[in-house]
């Protein structure tokens, strides 16, 4: 059994006390009746509000209509605002990441397709007070569920796939043309996002079948290393993981981690540990998330905690922040009840390993 069960939603109560439960409390962020909502990232954004973007007013999981959408929480995660649109290109918009960078940026990504035009690709836009507005979109030459990352250099680093002949890829790309639609590479931004640069092709093993290397995320340890962790859509889906010492240029040969699901999100906590959030779509379907102490080199997965139950297999892609109390949010998309379209959810938790002293 996982360490932690979820307590009934009455158990918000807690939370607005202020005093925080090492014990799951899940809520409904976003919902659009009659709609599809999917694929959410979470960033707090400089002035303390809660930042949630994902794809929505959708009609289905494959359609052409989704939007870029946000909510918004000034009070920690209690109430959200309705939704508002970031962005709607003429295609499809999905799979929104959002980042707070150091300078204060906001930076959300996401890719459209796959239905031609202008707008396919992949892009990113940064806002400079908060995510009320945006500037002009971005293009850049990789995607990944959520998004870049910043490491403590300061770049911001993009790990994600290179689809082949995506519209407008970038002449002076320095690596070899992708041989199938779901190359791996990295770019970087020096200038808080505003413009990207390519960085290196991840070394997908040759034998690897097509799909091991999905929808990757990583992290800075902070000792000098980088762990990019990926979704394995083959197989039993045990995540796999690679490393780099040098800033994301080369990387060690990939292996498979104890961890099962899929796709990760990973984030450093402050007190050094890594957090990772992933889902199941079988068996026990749900959210979960396990710990790293050691920096990515062993994972606790057999003291995983579960985050959420979901009624199908529809559901997933979380992504966690922590805030300044050492709580953190992971949201996620999935049905509230069965034979209902997805929609926005999100855990409100403290990870066993930084839960605060008992009284």
């Amino acid at each position: 059994m996982p360490r932690s069960v979820l307590f009934p939603l009455a158990a918000a109560l807690f939370l607005a006390c202020g005093t925080i439960s090492a014990a799951p409390v899940s809520v409904i962020v976003a919902r659009e009746p009659g709609r599809f909502c999917g694929w959410p990232s979470i960033a707090q954004a400089p002035n303390g509000d809660l930042l949630v973007v994902y794809s929505g007013d959708r009609s289905g999981h494959l359609s052409n209509d989704g939007k870029v959408r946000m909510v918004r929480s000034a009070d920690g995660g209690k109430t959200w605002e309705p939704p508002v649109t970031v962005f709607d290109t003429p295609i499809d918009d999905r799979d929104s990441g959002i980042l707070r960078t150091k300078t204060g940026a906001m930076v959300v990504s996401w890719f459209t397709g796959p239905y031609g035009g202008e707008w396919q690709g992949h892009w990113v836009i940064r806002s400079e007070d908060s995510g009320r507005t945006w500037n002009a979109p971005v293009r850049t030459a990789v995607t990944t569920p959520h998004g870049p990352v910043q490491l403590d250099d300061g770049r911001l680093l993009y790990l994600g796939q290179r689809p082949h002949c995506s519209h407008g890829e970038p002449k002076d790309w320095n690596g070899p043309p992708a041989e199938s639609p779901y190359a791996v590479a990295l770019q970087e931004s020096k200038d808080d996002g505003r413009t990207w640069a390519d960085l290196a092709v991840f070394p997908v093993p040759a034998d690897a079948q097509m799909l091991s290397y999905d929808e990757p995320h990583l992290a800075d340890t902070g000792d000098g290393r980088l762990v990019a962790l990926f979704r394995d859509c083959n197989g039993e889906h045990f995540l796999r993981q690679s490393e780099s010492a040098d800033g994301g240029r080369t990387w060690g040969a990939p292996h498979a981690t104890p961890v099962c699901g899929l796709p990760p999100h990973v984030l450093r906590l402050r007190g050094g540990a890594l957090l990772l959030s992933y889902a199941k779509r079988w068996g026990e379907m749900g959210v979960y998330a396990c710990l790293s102490r050691d920096g990515g080199r062993t994972w606790d997965a057999a003291q995983e905690t579960r985050l959420s139950t979901a009624p199908d297999g529809d559901m997933g892609y979380p992504a966690s922040v922590e805030l300044d109390d050492g709580s953190v949010w992971t949201v996620y998309y999935q049905s509230e009840k069965a034979g209902e379209p997805p929609c926005i959810q999100g855990t409100h938790w403290r990870p066993v390993a930084e839960a605060a002293p008992q009284p």
